[in-house]
């Protein structure tokens, strides 16, 4: 006989409880790790594409985003450019097979200063899917959400009718801008917010509505609900469970394999913390922001300015390291000239001296991959922390 229907719904786990009232989402490029969980879209970003990429039960794509990059031709710099974006489009093909939403696909980092370079790779990445069969709509282009990136989202939200997802968001001042842009979905980071004031203040150990994190997202979906915006706020970067719970509730939640599992296995009664009824009683006031003041306001935030600064040097270093895997994978790209910086291409080519003496083949312990794609010391294996 089947419980009651109380008794079954304390059986839920905490998180199917969540997705009855905010859209989960996976943060992930390893799309055989989607099935369990499944989530309703999969965000991805350079850190997790380089992990996936690395495993040889994504050769194939890797080799058919080579295979592209060589077929176009051209400088070294720009076969190199042309596979980094076929293979980002290969994950996020694959991704769309696994989830009924939409994939989010990032425009390199090192582009986060350039607004016309940033739409020029958001319409490409664009014209790839299409070319592959799938629909712009079931796709969310990420930007940086430097000044720069923000207008190149509501360019190519209002001109291009492209989906923009704005990420590596820790400023209030970045969302009040996004919310003025118009464009779909913000990413406010939850957890590495939190680094910062663990690594930074005296406190060390936060409750979850505590969270300083948490109490940012919280403030942002406020903002939004308050005053009729109607971009999705979907928390990101979270170090634990207890993140996630609190801000039950949001419009969406990207949530890594790891703490999905978690989530899977806990049975604990989950409540909704936020809800748009309650963000009107919030005594947040309504903000206009032109570039000079969003500039101050931003620098005003000396978490923000430092996490933001910090976390396109790590995707954009992680770009480089995608780049030398492709390097090592293809022998005809092997012989570069030196790296330069982006220009009309976006791609800063790496240095030929990446395909010399820097590559070691695995040793005792190390991974095993095919003997034509040797080791590459030192990429991560696995993604930094999201």
């Amino acid at each position: 006989m089947s419980g009651s229907p109380v008794k079954r719904q304390r059986m839920e786990s905490a998180l199917e409880q969540l997705k009855q009232f905010t859209t989960v989402v996976a943060d992930t490029g390893d799309f055989h790790a989607i099935d369990e969980y499944k989530p309703q879209d999969a965000t991805t970003n350079p850190s997790l594409i380089l992990a996936a990429a690395q495993m040889p039960a994504y050769e194939g794509l890797l080799d058919e985003a080579i295979a592209y990059g060589k077929k176009l031709g051209g400088s070294q710099e720009e076969q190199i450019k042309n596979a980094m974006d076929k293979l980002f489009v290969l994950f996020g093909a694959e991704i769309l097979k696994k989830v009924p939403g939409r994939v989010s696909t990032e425009v390199d980092a090192r582009l986060s200063f350039d607004k016309d370079a940033m739409v020029a790779r958001a319409r490409r990445l664009i014209e790839l899917y299409q070319e592959a069969g799938i629909s712009k709509d079931q796709v969310l282009i990420k930007l940086s959400s430097t000044w720069e990136g923000i207008q190149a989202g509501k360019e190519l939200e209002e001109q291009h009718g492209i989906h923009c997802n704005m990420t590596l968001l820790f400023s209030f001042a970045q969302a009040v801008a996004c919310a003025e842009a118009g464009v779909t979905l913000i990413s406010p980071f939850v957890g590495r917010i939190l680094d910062w004031h663990v690594a930074n203040t005296d406190k060390k150990a936060y409750e979850p509505l505590e969270d300083p994190g948490v109490k940012s997202v919280t403030k942002i979906y406020n903002y939004y609900k308050k005053f009729g915006y109607k971009t999705i706020v979907m928390g990101a970067s979270f170090r634990n469970t207890g993140e996630i719970k609190a801000l039950a509730g949001c419009d969406f939640l990207t949530i890594s394999p790891k703490l999905l599992g978690e989530l899977l296995k806990d049975n604990s009664k989950l409540a909704p913390m936020l809800s748009a009824k309650a963000a009107q009683a919030s005594d947040l006031e309504k903000v206009h922001l032109d570039e000079k003041a969003f500039r101050w306001l931003h620098n005003e935030d000396q978490m923000a300015v430092e996490k933001l600064s910090d976390g396109i040097r790590k995707f954009a270093a992680d770009a480089v390291k995608l780049e030398r895997v492709l390097m090592v994978s293809a022998p005809g790209l092997e012989s570069g000239r030196a790296g330069t910086s982006p220009g009309d291409s976006g791609v800063s080519a790496p240095p030929a001296a990446w395909a010399g003496g820097l590559w070691r083949s695995p040793g005792r312990g190390a991974a095993s991959f095919p003997s034509r794609r040797p080791f590459l010391a030192p990429v991560t294996l696995f993604p930094l922390p999201p």
